[in-house]
C-alpha cells in the first residue's frame, strides 16, 4: 500500500494546474507485447541480484495521433488515441519489470483517480509501489502527448504533480527499506531534492547508481558526482560541458565525473555512442577521439536492420583542448524499422534504459547490451504510448539478444 499522508503548507506552483475532466478508466494494463511469448527454458537464467530502485517521475499521458500537426485554431480529429501511465522512471522499471527484473519506486501522487491509477498500473507490472507517496488532496502528475503520423515526432505539454515532493516525506525507515538489497539505484532527473538524499545513501551503501541525463535539471550536477553510469539524451553532452562536438564531450564529462564507468549518449535512429573508461596504464597508442568516431561510422554494418555495435579497442582517448582518458568508443546501431511498423518514439530512451539497468544486473558486456537495449527500445516504438508495445523477456524478438 501507498504510504498516505498530510503534508505541510507548500507554495503554489507558478503555472495554472488543469485538472482532466475525465476518469481514469481501469484497468489500464494492456500491453500489445503480450502476443509474443515463447518459453523461457531456452533463454539464461535469470539474473541473481534482480531488484532495482528507481526515484524519479511518474504521470498520466493522455496520447493522440493525428494525420499530420494542427496549424494554430486549427480543430483536427485524432486517428488513435490512449490513455496510460507515463514518466520517465515509470516507463523505465516497467520496462525492467517486463524484463524480468523486480523494481522499486520511489516517487509520489495524489489521491485522485489518476493517481490510484498510476499505482494500479505500475503494481500490475510488477513495479513496487509501496514506496510512493499519495498526497491527500492536489493533482497527480500528467501528460498531453500529441502523436504526429505524418512525421513521427511526439509533442509533450506536461504538468507538474502538486504538492511537489519533498525530502521529508521519504521516512529513513523506507529510505533503508527501498536500498536494501538493491543491484542498482536509478534517477530519472526529477525530485532532485530527494534523489539526492536516496543517492548519498545509496553511495555510502556501495550501491552503483544510473543517472538518466535528459536535459540540465536543478540538483542534477550533485547526482553526476555521484553517479556510476550516465545515459545522456543528443542535446545533454555539449549543453552540459560546452564541448564542440559529441565524442569530446564524452571526454569531457568522464573527466569531470571521477566515479563514472560509461557514458552512453543516445542518437534516436543514428544509435547511440558509448565512452567505456580504462585505465591509462600500459595504454600507448593516443588517438584524436573525434577521428576515432568517423572511422567507426565506416566499419559499422550499413545492411544490418537489427542493432549491432562497433567498437575500438582500449586506447587514450584525445579530445582537443579538453584532455585525454583512458578507454574506448563503441558505436551502436538502432534497429531500423519498416515506416509501415513505426508508430511511436515516446518513451523510447525511457525503454533503452530500463534495458540497461537489466543488462547491467546481467553482466552484459557493453558489446551485448547497446544492441540488447536498442532492440528493446524499437520493440517499444510499434505501438502508441511508452509502455504499450514494451516486450517481455520471453518475447522470441530478444531471444538472440540474451542468449
Amino acid at each position: 500500500m501507498a504510504t498516505t499522508m498530510t503534508l505541510h503548507a507548500h507554495p503554489p506552483l507558478p503555472v495554472p494546474l488543469v485538472k482532466p475532466a475525465f476518469s481514469f478508466p481501469y484497468p489500464l494494463h494492456s500491453p500489445s507485447s503480450q502476443r509474443f511469448r515463447m518459453s523461457s527454458a531456452s533463454l539464461p537464467p535469470l539474473p541473481e541480484n534482480r531488484v532495482v530502485l528507481g526515484c524519479g517521475a511518474v504521470s498520466v499521458d493522455f496520447l493522440a495521433a493525428v494525420a499530420s500537426y494542427p496549424n494554430p485554431d486549427d480543430k483536427i480529429r485524432s486517428t488513435s488515441a490512449k490513455l496510460q501511465g507515463g514518466g520517465n522512471a515509470g516507463n523505465a522499471l516497467t520496462c525492467a519489470a517486463r524484463l524480468g527484473l523486480k523494481p522499486r519506486l520511489i516517487s509520489k501522487v495524489a489521491d485522485d483517480p489518476q493517481g490510484k491509477g498510476i499505482l494500479e498500473e505500475l503494481e500490475a507490472d510488477g513495479v513496487d509501489s509501496s514506496f510512493i507517496v499519495v498526497s491527500e488532496g492536489g493533482n497527480s502528475p500528467f501528460t498531453y502527448i500529441i502523436v504526429d503520423d505524418q512525421t513521427k515526432t511526439r509533442t509533450c505539454i506536461h504538468t507538474p504533480g502538486y504538492p511537489p515532493m519533498i525530502p521529508q516525506e521519504l521516512t529513513e525507515s523506507n529510505l533503508v527499506a527501498a536500498l536494501d538489497g538493491a543491484r542498482l539505484v536509478y534517477f530519472d532527473g526529477r525530485l532532485h531534492e530527494t534523489a539526492l538524499v536516496v543517492a548519498q545513501e545509496a553511495t555510502r551503501r556501495g550501491i552503483p547508481i544510473l543517472i538518466d541525463a535528459e536535459r540540465k535539471r536543478e540538483g542534477l550536477d550533485e547526482l553526476l558526482n555521484l553517479s556510476s553510469y550516465v545515459i545522456c539524451s543528443a542535446k545533454f553532452p555539449q549543453a552540459w560541458t560546452g564541448a564542440p562536438s559529441i565524442p569530446s564531450a564524452l571526454v569531457s564529462m568522464v573527466l569531470m565525473l571521477p566515479n563514472i564507468k560509461f557514458v552512453v549518449v543516445t542518437l534516436g535512429e543514428d544509435g547511440c555512442v558509448m565512452l567505456e573508461r580504462s585505465s591509462e596504464n600500459g595504454l600507448s597508442e593516443e588517438v584524436d577521439v573525434d577521428d576515432l568516431l568517423e572511422t567507426l561510422k565506416h566499419k559499422k554494418d550499413s545492411n544490418s536492420t537489427l542493432p549491432t555495435y562497433v567498437s575500438s579497442s582500449q586506447v587514450k582517448l584525445h579530445a582537443k583542448g579538453i584532455g585525454t582518458v583512458g578507454g574506448r568508443l563503441l558505436l551502436g546501431t538502432a534497429e531500423k524499422i519498416p515506416p509501415s511498423e513505426l508508430v511511436d518514439t515516446t518513451g523510447a530512451g525511457d525503454s533503452f534504459i530500463g534495458a540497461v539497468l537489466y543488462a547491467l544486473c546481467a553482466n552484459m558486456p557493453p558489446e551485448k547490451m547497446l544492441p540488447f537495449a536498442a532492440q528493446v527500445a524499437g520493440i517499444g516504438c510499434r505501438a502508441l504510448g511508452a509502455r504499450t508495445g514494451l516486450p517481455h523477456r520471453t518475447d522470441p524478438r530478444l531471444s538472440s539478444f540474451l542468449l
